[in-house]
């Protein structure tokens, strides 16, 4: 192939979900020409993930989208007063106030970032995502299966049929992006790494419509957890009534044996099972469809090969639980498009591609285990609700968390350290928000001592300005008059040296390297100002020192001291650049040769 060959688009991505759509929207905000397929004739047509927690709602922020997808998602508010019963509308055993929604932790979610979590289900977030992407420039086309690929030294081409016609084509790319799911095609192609097992447990969905109002509107949530004989199943051992829509569209799900094969229920065994849960025999309800899934614990070693990048499900493969699935697709490709999108506009070395593995593989290693422990985490509470010993344990149960004696009052605490356990998945800011990269597009301290954490790391967000971590948020005040978050003044695409008034030595700098890629935010002056000293309160380093921020908001470098000297600032942030934008290394083809 010739250096002057013409590609049908820069990036092709396999799949439309919440990592393939962020993805194309992301590359096409950023100018980059990009092709999205799917096999489907549109976007997701079930619920599936739905917790959008604060990082990927700054993602969408970010590229432009997140009032949009506020517009159609349940807000904050009504997600969190997560309840233990033995139906809905019967025994109410205990209440969990979840996702940051309690009054101990809220603060907490709003000190820590711009946005709220919402729960947005995907058949709401993928058109959003899907059709601002195809009005910034995306090719989009559904109905169309990907067959396989071959890479070489300058692109890749892969095999597409058309699946209404039946025609097969080539199609020319000089990157390809899998994002096909659980069962990637693309991941086995790569022959990427995977440790863990595939379906270890399994579960029933029965999606439905019912009027539940009078059962929830008073504690409003997303989650609530049934236990019961007619739930006692799987490794949860509680069975669960999700609100898709509130309060009118819902889903049963609850655990099943594996070793009995798949299960087989009649309609009306269905709606059995479904109005016991509900606990009121009369309630009208449509059961609209019935699945099953089963629960994976996979993840990917490494999610690259030569030209070739995997993200989402197709590398991190877990259950729903603590809600990161759609959330860390989205950050995915937050993380990689910027990189593609630099690598081929010619302002990076095709080497930074390198850091997209080591940045993110560890964030889908940990995501894979803290979704299947927080199956685990049930066990304690299951103890709780049920005897063992007794004829009938649940209703020995019940009266146990009752008795005024010793006993009763030993299952009591039992309960609420269990409840609080449970924090770890429902209100676990640190796990959401505190990932830290080590990788060549991070110029680490030298001589920095390790990251101290002050409280826990799953439970609690520690922001810090250190290289390798985002930028804390912290609220500016903008030349209009209205608040501003730090995460508003960087990123769209650009890198952000990030300074304060006494840096002018580093604004002189930056224009001087007169770079497209690279803007200057000064805090303290018009635009940007910090009337209430939040982000002083953030910074950890002088006002004359510096930040370079990435278009993904982490932090690449720091500087922190004062720099007098506008030539010594300008070489200390070449040096900075050129080691991120991968100048310094070797070209990502040698190094997968």
């Amino acid at each position: 192939m010739s250096d002057n060959e013409v590609f049908d688009a820069d990036v092709l991505v396999v799949g439309a979900g919440p990592m393939g759509a962020t993805t194309a929207l992301a590359l096409a905000t950023y100018g980059v020409r990009v092709a999205m397929v799917s096999r489907w004739t549109w976007v997701a047509n079930t619920p599936r993930a739905h917790i959008t927690n604060q990082r990927a709602l700054e993602v969408l922020r970010d590229l432009g989208v997140e009032e949009e997808v506020l517009r159609v998602a349940t807000p904050w508010d009504q997600m969190g007063d997560m309840l233990f019963a033995t139906s809905l509308a019967g025994e109410e055993i205990a209440r969990l106030r979840a996702w940051g929604t309690g009054d101990t932790r809220r603060g907490d979610y709003l000190s820590g970032s711009p946005c709220p979590l919402v729960d947005v289900v995907q058949p709401l977030l993928e058109p959003v995502l899907v059709q601002n992407a195809a009005a910034r420039g995306t090719d989009l086309r559904f109905n169309t299966e990907y067959l396989g690929h071959k890479q070489d030294g300058q692109g890749v081409t892969a095999r597409l049929q058309d699946r209404i016609t039946g025609r097969e084509y080539t199609f020319r790319t000089r990157y390809l992006v899998g994002a096909d799911g659980a069962r990637s095609q693309i991941a086995e192609e790569a022959e990427l790494p995977f440790e863990g097992r595939m379906a270890r447990a399994g579960t029933v969905y029965v999606q439905f419509d019912a009027d539940l109002s009078r059962y929830v509107k008073h504690r409003p949530s997303t989650l609530h957890w049934i236990a019961s004989p007619a739930a006692e199943f799987g490794e949860i051992g509680m069975a669960v009534l999700r609100a898709v829509r509130p309060w009118d569209q819902w889903i049963a799900g609850w655990g099943f044996d594996m070793a009995d094969g798949e299960p087989e229920y009649s309609p009306e065994a269905l709606l059995d099972r479904v109005r016991i849960l509900i606990g009121d025999p009369d309630i009208d309800l449509t059961i609209r469809s019935v699945s099953t899934w089963y629960v994976n614990q996979q993840h990917a070693l490494h999610y690259s090969r030569g030209r070739v990048f995997c993200g989402g499900d197709a590398v991190h493969r877990h259950p729903p639980s603590s809600g990161l699935g759609s959330n860390t697709s989205i950050q995915d490709a937050f993380n990689l498009a910027w990189k593609l999108a630099y690598v081929i506009q010619g302002h990076a070395a095709p080497s930074l591609l390198d850091s997209y593995s080591p940045e993110r593989a560890p964030v889908g290693k940990q995501v894979v285990a803290r979704a299947n422990q927080s199956r685990l985490d049930y066990r304690p509470i299951q103890e709780c609700f049920k005897d063992p010993g007794a004829k009938d344990p649940f209703a020995a149960g019940m009266r146990r968390l009752k008795d005024p004696g010793p006993e009763g009052e030993r299952v009591r605490e039992a309960l609420y350290q269990a409840l609080e356990l449970k924090q770890t998945e429902f209100s676990a800011q640190g796990t959401e928000l505190n990932q830290r990269y080590e990788s060549s597009a991070v110029v680490p301290e030298p001589d920095s001592a390790p990251e101290e954490w002050k409280r826990d790391r799953g439970l609690y967000l520690q922001a810090t300005t250190r290289p390798g971590a985002k930028i804390p948020h912290a609220w500016l005040v903008g030349r209009d008059g209205r608040r501003l978050s730090t995460l508003d003044v960087t990123g769209k695409g650009k890198f952000s040296l990030v300074t304060g008034i006494a840096g002018q030595a580093w604004s002189a700098a930056t224009d001087e390297l007169d770079v497209p890629y690279l803007r200057t935010v000064v805090v303290g002056e018009p635009g940007s100002a910090d009337p209430y000293g939040e982000w002083h309160g953030v910074r950890e380093l002088p006002e004359g020192g510096a930040l370079l921020v990435r278009p993904d908001g982490y932090v690449a470098w720091r500087h922190s001291e004062p720099v007098n000297n506008t030539g010594d600032a300008r070489k200390l942030l070449q040096q900075a650049l050129d080691a991120v934008l991968g100048w310094e290394t070797t070209p990502i083809e040698e190094a997968n040769r």
